[in-house]
């Protein structure tokens, strides 16, 4: 496995690459890697000869600095983790690498960047777009692989893609989960054990969500039911349930609106911010 911080031969080793007419895919992260990164991996290498995964906690993206400076980070761990699935390439640049001069532009992404993550954290999806636009012009990957569980940074990333016509292939893979059903997340390592007891709620709100829609409950009531699920259990907070469709992420009042709806939820468990998805599974007839 190679292990590059810097562009330039990062660049060099990949147009080799490049000139053999081997496909790249790329794997981007913040590091903090759990099984679910690893999925990841697996899934570039079974489709691509070459597979980079990048490490790069990114400023740009965080609203909250103190959510930066308390971002988990272990690089060390991270990239024998990497080694021991066979990643080919490991690129951990630092800040200067990524910005070696104060970063001006935004990005505005319309509806998209408007709502629940984008409501809750603005400026979020501009550093976001911001990075993988940088990626994707330093790495030049066939394809591109991201997590199922940052939905909304998926459509994001997406319409990236079309609009500044990047020629690559974007994959969303399902998101991996404790047996518990909490979804894995380089946030979960911050939970102490009594909120890790806990942090199953949000998860289990979506399942109890899912089954009282499909049973015929207002979307009204279960927003109702979800909030109190959620916050009668101590040191938890609801932010935000709603469901969208899952392309435009227009917020829905109904899940008949849309021919793929996508619930979405968000909240805290003491101080640590967790989020997860759960696509509505529309009753065929």
């Amino acid at each position: 496995m190679k292990i590059f911080k810097q562009i330039a031969p990062l660049k060099a080793f990949l147009k080799d690459i490049k000139q053999q007419s081997k496909s790249i895919g790329l794997v981007p992260t913040m590091g903090a890697l759990h099984q679910g990164h690893l999925t990841l991996i697996r899934a570039s290498k079974a489709q691509n000869d070459v597979t980079v995964a990048t490490i790069y906690v990114n400023p740009t993206q965080f609203n909250n600095s103190a959510d930066l400076q308390k971002y988990p980070r272990s690089l060390d761990t991270d990239t024998q983790m990497l080694s021991e699935v066979q990643c080919d390439v490991v690129f951990c640049p630092d800040d200067h690498e990524m910005y070696p001069v104060e970063s001006t532009i935004t990005m505005d992404f319309g509806q998209l960047d408007k709502v629940m993550e984008g409501h809750f954290r603005p400026g979020h999806f501009s550093g976001v777009g911001i990075i993988v636009s940088k990626l994707f012009h330093i790495i030049e990957p066939d394809n591109a692989y991201f997590g199922q569980k940052d939905w909304q940074q998926f459509a994001v990333i997406s319409q990236l893609k079309n609009q500044l016509m990047f020629n690559l292939k974007l994959h969303s893979v399902p998101t991996l989960r404790e047996p518990d059903g909490l979804a894995l997340s380089s946030r979960n390592l911050r939970l102490n054990a009594e909120q890790r007891q806990h942090a199953d709620v949000f998860f289990k709100a979506l399942t109890k969500a899912q089954t009282d829609l499909k049973a015929g409950a207002s979307l009204e009531n279960v927003k109702n039911d979800v909030k109190k699920m959620v916050e009668n259990i101590p040191g938890t907070r609801l932010e935000y349930f709603e469901v969208a469709d899952s392309q435009n992420l227009n917020l829905l009042s109904n899940v008949s609106e849309s021919t793929t709806p996508i619930m979405c939820i968000a909240g805290y468990v003491g101080d640590v911010r967790l989020i997860d998805n759960m696509f509505f599974e529309l009753i065929l007839i």
